[in-house]
């Protein structure tokens, strides 16, 4: 059984063990592109053209070319078929702006005038980590963390590509090197005026009885699929699901937080900044909602 696999947008399998990027690639020398981490479950990509169409809108903030969407469903499928449908995967769709010089001929994108990117693209299969099943079984211990800006930048600063998703990962990857460091399992970011932002990895929902809310894209937050997934189902539900700001104090009166992502899908925050966070009678309510907003997005058919 292998234990990652590689495919091209040609939709060809790769040998994952191979040399395959450039030294060159800017995608490893500055960060520059875009990135969609999916969950592979019974041999199939979950939520995939959503996730398609947010990796167009993340192109297009880094004014990279459009994906040829029916390219990647073609890579991924073939990366899900050759993962096989005994075991979950985590699949990465990758762009990176490509070799460092290489630009091609036509004409720039975006409103750009020049040559546009000739980028790199590719699909990565990988096991999903052991913390997984650990956060859905038994929740995360979460500290809050200053990301140090303000919720106005996306809207004033849009050049900073807050709400997009990037591969410039280093400052998420140092916030979660720090809360392990603090015996904390992940974190919640918070911005210059104390409002609530996102996970490096996840979209914060907080419950309060029968409402759900999370922050609204305006604030610098990347739009959750899982997130979505779940207010859809809970709305059918008798759910009241709204997009409010939050401030830092609402994690602490809510009945119950939540980090929501692709791959981990819904992990309740048990601890706090030290504080626990007693499980709500509706926790496993939530869950399910969760599986079976995410079991509807895996059929964009069934999507509302």
């Amino acid at each position: 059984m292998v234990d990652r696999v590689l495919v091209t947008l040609d939709g060809a399998v790769q040998d994952a063990d191979a040399p395959f990027l450039f030294a060159d690639d800017i995608g490893a020398l500055r960060g520059d592109g875009v990135f969609e981490t999916v969950l592979i479950r019974d041999g199939k990509a979950g939520a995939l053209e959503l996730h398609l169409a947010r990796l167009r809108r993340s192109a297009q903030a880094l004014d990279l070319p459009d994906p040829d969407v029916g390219q990647w469903r073609t890579a991924v499928e073939a990366a899900a078929k050759e993962w096989g449908s005994e075991r979950q995967g985590m699949l990465r769709m990758i762009v990176t702006r490509g070799r460092d010089g290489a630009e091609s001929a036509r004409p720039g994108s975006g409103g750009l005038s020049g040559p546009t990117p000739d980028p790199t693209g590719y699909v990565l299969v990988v096991p999903v980590p052991e913390r997984v099943n650990k956060a859905r079984a038994e929740g995360i211990s979460v500290i809050t963390l200053a990301r140090g800006v303000s919720t106005e930048l996306a809207t004033n600063a849009p050049w900073l590509l807050m709400g997009a998703k990037t591969l410039s990962y280093a400052t998420n990857m140092a916030a979660l090197r720090f809360a392990a460091r603090m015996d904390a399992d992940d974190v919640i970011f918070t911005s210059t005026e104390h409002r609530v932002l996102e996970g490096p990895r996840s979209t914060v929902v907080i419950q309060r009885d029968k409402q759900l809310l999370t922050p609204p894209a305006r604030d610098g937050v990347l739009p959750g699929i899982t997130q979505r997934a779940l207010f859809a189902e809970a709305e059918k539900a008798g759910w009241e699901c709204k997009y409010k700001s939050l401030f830092t104090a609402d994690l602490v009166t809510a009945d119950s937080v939540w980090l929501l992502g692709s791959v981990t899908l819904a992990a309740r925050v048990s601890r706090l900044d030290g504080l626990r966070m007693s499980a709500p009678d509706c926790a496993e309510e939530i869950v399910e909602m969760v599986g079976r907003g995410i079991d509807r997005a895996w059929n964009i058919a069934d999507w509302n």
